[in-house]
């Protein structure tokens, strides 16, 4: 698969090809779902806490006695009917990570880049050595690529100018290569992608260049 490469300022700088095996596989929404909710997941702090009878100061003594008074009978002001009583079963910490296998991780990372890539939702770009820092050079170089809508800049590497000069511009993120994740791109319909960032990711994303290197690690270690 070969597709358009451009430059910051929207003219055509040539073509990069692809690897169908990595940049070309078919959708599989059922494990996209899957690994979705799991970022998510991984997401939420779990700090949220209520006290219980037990834990809600006062109440040791039995407000009024057991029988004679007319009344409905209670032992603790602290008891859940009570104002100030305890929760009954309301939230308390927990840890709402689920785990995500490397082989599912990568597969929804291809087949999210399939899916933009044969929409045509992704450009790739030759290198963002044009913008400095500033704003208005992350605006420009939007305008020249005709984006209007919200987009994910994926940088080959940490790039601090790139993230400084759209860090202001509504509905623009950036990510280095190395940390692209499905979740990034769900919700970015547009991906503009740094030509040298491509190769980074088919080389990481190549299951038989990953059995090479665990190979060799595995030799190393058994040495």
């Amino acid at each position: 698969m070969d597709i358009e490469v451009k430059n910051i300022n929207g003219e055509k700088a040539g073509s990069v090809t692809l690897n169908d095996n990595i940049f070309d596989v078919p959708m599989n929404n059922s494990l996209i779902h899957q690994i979705i909710v799991a970022y998510q997941a991984n997401k939420r702090q779990g700090t949220a806490s209520t006290k219980t009878r037990a834990q809600v100061s006062g109440g040791g003594r039995k407000p009024w006695i057991q029988k004679h008074t007319g009344r409905a009978r209670q032992g603790s002001i602290r008891s859940p009917q009570w104002r100030h009583g305890g929760v009954v079963f309301g939230p308390h910490p927990r840890d709402y990570r689920q785990k995500i296998n490397k082989r599912h991780r990568r597969e929804a990372l291809k087949c999210m880049l399939s899916d933009r890539i044969r929409n045509g939702n992704v450009i790739c770009v030759e290198q963002f050595a044009g913008l400095d820092g500033k704003t208005k050079s992350m605006v420009e170089m939007l305008s020249n690529l005709s984006v209007t809508g919200s987009c994910l800049i994926v940088t080959n590497g940490s790039n601090s100018n790139v993230y400084q000069a759209g860090r202001n511009v509504q509905k623009v993120w950036t990510c280095p290569a190395n940390l692209l994740n499905a979740n990034e791109i769900i919700n970015k319909p547009t991906v503009i992608i740094e030509k040298e960032a491509l190769m980074t990711l088919e080389t990481m994303l190549d299951s038989t260049i990953n059995r090479g290197v665990n190979k060799i690690a595995n030799a190393e270690k058994a040495a």
